[in-house]
């Protein structure tokens, strides 16, 4: 089975590339980078083929997400999930779903509370089924709370959630025994408890270990980990390998609500800001642990405290592709969050340098694309040339590596016309070497001599001797190959003579 959320914890429909790609991975297939939403589809279909798969799709915001998804396969079957109905899918067979039957939902309540209690007043435990519409998240918090008191009988719990006064979310008849379960059970918990579970509100994709737990509330990892497993035992996350946990998607909009109603937005960043900090720690303990053993990395590594330590490279590796969706979520929040400078920068650099590590630069690519992708639509709309430039020049590089080279000098161009808006010298001088290097692969001799001609006159200025011999090789290069074989010895003896100067031996020998 193969299962995708298509709505972030944000409540934002997500991108149907993303969805596209990460079951692409799942199924053991590499999608290229910068690859569009029609190219992903087709590869997704292709990839199912003559595979029997039951295909999961959650939280669906409307049919343009399904429809790219859909396979040609008939023996796969899709299941999409909506909180309205579905409508322009064709060929679907539209469902609503209630709640329990009184016998499943007995017997659900019976995994938490025990087959006792359930045996004793089997009349208060249907009752108690029908006071949550027989909805299983609403169901699973009662049992969680019965759960943690032995002494309570079914009937207490009826009582309890009878007694609770009326708020706005009763209106919504829907919602109404989801909401009384969950106050229920978050009403009982400890001052402390309660906020981290209100903080845990911020956890990326909805996902968090006992690092994402301890920075959000500040506290040691062990406790965020004992606090993790307590919300478990109440129902208000869900177990995932590796000590992972999932806040269920229902839960997150009630945990906002109490989030913003409860806490001073100082707070809130502050928290933000304390889990990011971590885990920018733990992707740089992911990196270091890429590097050869005995390597001046690899002590760097173990002066990091232990909780933050990875035993081998295969251990990072393997944390690294297990969050990969978590981390790349955090990205997202982050640099949507506020603009593209500190922490959000360090995190989007931090997790660069750890794909790299680890996979190399072609297989981070796809990965990378959509990063420096991110950060372009956010440089966009805060207007920041800098970054926006910078943007344009890294998937200007991965366009030309996937050999759409038409697309990487469009890009380059735009990144030259933000580097000079922002004044940068260095970004500018990239980009004019970068579209030089374009036309070069694309044999225009003398489009692309000028282009190297123009950044050799940027670095002259600047006194950049190692560019300077760079450019110079460039330019001798292209001219040898349009045959201006006077100019082309020139320019490398103007190289050699650089790379002299500069103390690059090798360089000049070469």
């Amino acid at each position: 089975m193969l299962q995708a959320r298509l709505m972030t914890s944000s409540g934002d429909p997500v991108p149907t590339e993303r969805t596209a790609r990460d079951l692409l991975v799942r199924l053991g297939v590499t999608a290229p980078p910068g690859a569009d939403e029609d190219e992903l589809g087709e590869m997704l279909r292709g990839a199912l083929d003559g595979k029997r798969i039951l295909l999961l799709l959650d939280d669906v915001a409307g049919a343009e997400q399904v429809d790219a998804l859909l396979p040609d396969e008939p023996d796969c079957l899709v299941v999409a999930v909506s909180r309205g109905p579905l409508t322009g899918v064709p060929d679907v067979r539209p469902c609503t779903v209630g709640g329990l039957d009184v016998s499943a939902a007995v017997g659900l309540l019976a995994q938490y509370t025990g087959p006792t209690r359930i045996t004793c007043d089997p009349v208060a435990a249907q009752t108690l089924v029908e006071e949550c519409a027989g909805q299983p998240a609403a169901l699973v918090l009662v049992g969680g709370w019965l759960a943690a008191r032995p002494e309570a009988s079914v009937s207490d719990v009826i009582e309890r959630l009878r007694e609770l006064p009326p708020t706005d979310g009763d209106v919504d008849l829907g919602a109404r025994p989801l909401a009384r379960a969950f106050r229920l059970a978050y009403g009982s918990l400890p001052p402390a408890a309660a906020r981290m579970l209100r903080l845990l509100a911020l956890a990326p994709a909805g996902s968090a270990d006992a690092h994402t737990a301890s920075a959000l509330a500040g506290c040691s990892v062990a406790d965020g980990r004992a606090a993790l497993e307590g919300f478990a035992g109440y129902g208000m996350l869900r177990p995932r390998e590796k000590g992972r946990y999932e806040l269920p998607g229902c839960l997150d909009p009630l945990l906002r609500a109490l989030l913003e109603a409860t806490e001073r937005p100082a707070e809130v960043e502050l928290a933000r800001a304390r889990m990011l900090e971590r885990t920018v720690r733990q992707l740089h303990a992911c990196r270091l642990a890429a590097e050869p053993a005995g390597s001046p990395a690899r002590k760097k590594l173990a002066a990091l405290p232990t909780s933050l330590r990875f035993p081998s490279k295969e251990a990072a590796g393997e944390w690294l592709e297990s969050r990969m969706p978590v981390l790349v979520e955090a990205a997202r929040v982050a640099v949507e969050a506020g603009e593209v400078d500190t922490l959000a920068r360090r995190l989007v650099a931090a997790l660069t340098h750890a794909l790299t590590a680890h996979r190399g630069a072609e297989g981070a690519a796809p990965e990378l694309y959509g990063l420096h992708q991110l950060v372009l639509d956010v440089a966009r709309r805060r207007d920041l040339p800098v970054e926006r430039a910078a943007a344009l020049l890294n998937l200007g590089d991965l366009d030309a590596g996937a050999g759409r080279i038409d697309a990487a000098l469009a890009r380059y161009k735009g990144a030259l016309e933000a580097a000079r808006a922002a004044g940068d010298p260095y970004t500018t001088g990239r980009a004019l070497e970068s579209i030089g290097a374009t036309y070069q692969e694309l044999e225009d001799w003398s489009r692309a001599a000028d282009w190297y001609g123009r950044a050799l006159e940027l670095r002259l200025s600047r006194r950049d001797l190692a560019a300077e011999a760079r450019l110079y090789a460039r330019l001798g290069t292209v001219r040898g190959y349009a045959g201006r074989w006077a100019e082309a010895l020139r320019d490398w003896r103007a190289a050699a003579a650089a790379c002299r100067r500069a103390g690059d031996l090798e360089g000049h020998a070469r």
